[in-house]
């Protein structure tokens, strides 16, 4: 609408026009507007108490020009970079070239790293006997015990409250919550 007669409106001129020659129903032209506006495809402005409303050709084809520029610059920026990738690649093959030397060398690199691995292997295989691994399993160990014991006393102080609240019996209560009746501390 704006396009078609390069002049600015009011909202309530939209609403009478866009009916009649758009066919849009007046009830939703102000969200179009609204819509259009937060796109960036009508500009708006405040002048007084009242809104305007506009939107020329001229700038949809600066904006589309600009992107088209940017875009351009984007293209030749990716190319020069592949043009720097393709010589660095050129580059990286000089002296990588197959001979028998290197070839030697590629295989003898494999063995060592199959040795590697047999030797980390082994040491695996060792490790339960680490000093360092045995003293961290006795603090894990150590932590373990004392959760357990701090879950054993709030069960008990859970079961000592329930019997002075409820007047419960302490196999009673032992049964319902599926206690076992040798449950103590962990020495």
């Amino acid at each position: 609408l704006c396009f078609a007669q390069k002049d600015v409106f009011q909202l309530k001129d939209i609403e009478k026009i866009a009916p009649k020659e758009k066919g849009i129903t007046s009830m939703s032209v102000k969200e179009i507007l609204q819509s259009l506006v937060d796109d960036g495809m009508v500009d708006t402005d405040r002048i007084g108490t009242s809104n305007y409303f506009w939107a020329f050709p001229s700038k949809a084809l600066h904006a589309r020009k600009r992107k088209l520029e940017e875009l351009e610059s984007q293209f030749a920026e990716s190319s020069q970079k592949k043009e720097a990738l393709q010589k660095s690649i050129e580059k990286s093959k000089i002296g990588r070239e197959d001979t028998a030397e290197r070839a030697a060398l590629i295989e003898e690199l494999a063995v060592l790293q199959q040795k590697k691995e047999q030797l980390k292997a082994e040491i695996d295989k060792y490790r339960e006997c680490d000093p360092d691994v045995i003293e961290e399993m006795r603090q894990t160990n150590k932590v373990a015990k004392e959760a357990a014991n701090r879950w054993t006393d709030n069960i008990f102080s859970i079961k000592s409250w329930a019997k002075r609240k409820f007047g419960f019996e302490e196999s009673r209560i032992d049964k319902s919550f599926g206690i076992p009746e040798d449950l103590d501390y962990i020495d």
